[in-house]
């Protein structure tokens, strides 16, 4: 059964080009499913004797656990998904998702901070003198002025900074071919003028090297890494507030309706499929916008 489920986890990246964290996520919400049903009484020798009351029992299961209604949704979107492939697949005859109903979340809405939070944040990384300095107050300065997403950022490549039209190309996710050219203002253009001047000449071990941000061994940053950056300046400049890098994408785009821009050029800048999706920032607009 565990071949199955690598089978599916590679259909996911070879046919479908999901991003490598999704794929993560698939594994361990399967994994964490096939446990289940192992730890169980009855025998369950394949796929294809898994019934409906099996997943229903399990979800049961996770919220007697106390699982937040949206990891359950996740776990369960996982579950039809692979059953899905199953039945395309032909390794079963029956899908016993095929009329499981999905458990309503309550959306949360995205989180964002005032613009007085993000001065600060950016004003601590501007402090320093140091390579590494000048990297992290060009990405705070980037990441805020462009919305992009964390994986968009640490994807990026020297090339794709065009500082005489100051603007920056990015690339979608992992399953998308498009693109979209992305405007950032001259402060954060600024702050990558001196990084790449100055402070990335410092940091690059192997002059062959693509990426535009780099770590302290030379190699392109990672998510992770990110995450550690603004972690630690949040906890500098004192900020209570629970703040990701993804913070600061919403908070570009809340701020930025608050400001005049049209939900249609804020789908444009985040990249959004769907406008529904931008939606949201109206309603945390006004609370944002200090």
């Amino acid at each position: 059964m565990q071949e199955q489920i690598q089978n599916f986890l590679d259909f996911l990246d070879n046919e479908k080009g999901y991003a490598d964290n999704t794929i993560a996520a698939y594994r361990n919400d399967l994994t964490q499913f096939l446990r289940y049903l192992e730890q169980q009484d009855h025998q369950y020798p394949s796929w294809a004797a898994v019934d409906k009351d099996t997943i229903i029992n399990y979800v049961l299961n996770l919220k007697e656990r106390e699982y937040t209604s949206s990891t359950v949704a996740r776990k369960v979107a996982a579950i039809k998904s692979f059953f899905h492939y199953l039945m395309a697949e032909k390794v079963i005859a029956d899908d016993p998702t095929a009329t499981l109903d999905s458990p309503k979340v309550k959306k949360r809405l995205p989180k964002a901070i005032s613009r007085e939070d993000i001065e600060r944040l950016l004003a601590a990384t501007a402090e320093g003198k140091s390579a590494k300095s000048q990297r992290d107050h060009a990405l705070l300065e980037m990441l805020y002025a462009s919305g992009m997403r964390v994986t968009e950022l640490v994807s990026l490549d020297v090339s794709d900074v065009n500082l005489a039209s100051g603007t920056v190309r990015v690339r979608g996710k992992k399953a998308s071919t498009k693109e979209r050219i992305i405007p950032v203002g001259d402060r954060a253009l600024d702050a990558l003028q001196t990084y790449l001047n100055k402070g990335r000449m410092q940091l690059v071990r192997d002059p062959e090297e693509r990426a535009l941000f780099l770590n302290h061994r030379g190699q392109r940053l990672t998510r992770q890494g990110l995450w550690l950056i603004i972690k630690h300046y949040v906890d500098e400049v004192g900020i209570s507030e629970d703040v990701t890098p993804h913070t600061l994408r919403h908070s570009f785009a809340a701020h930025k309706l608050s400001q005049g821009k049209s939900l249609q050029d804020i789908q444009k800048l985040l990249g959004h499929a769907n406008i529904s999706t931008t939606q949201v920032y109206q309603r945390i607009g006004q609370e944002t916008d200090t």
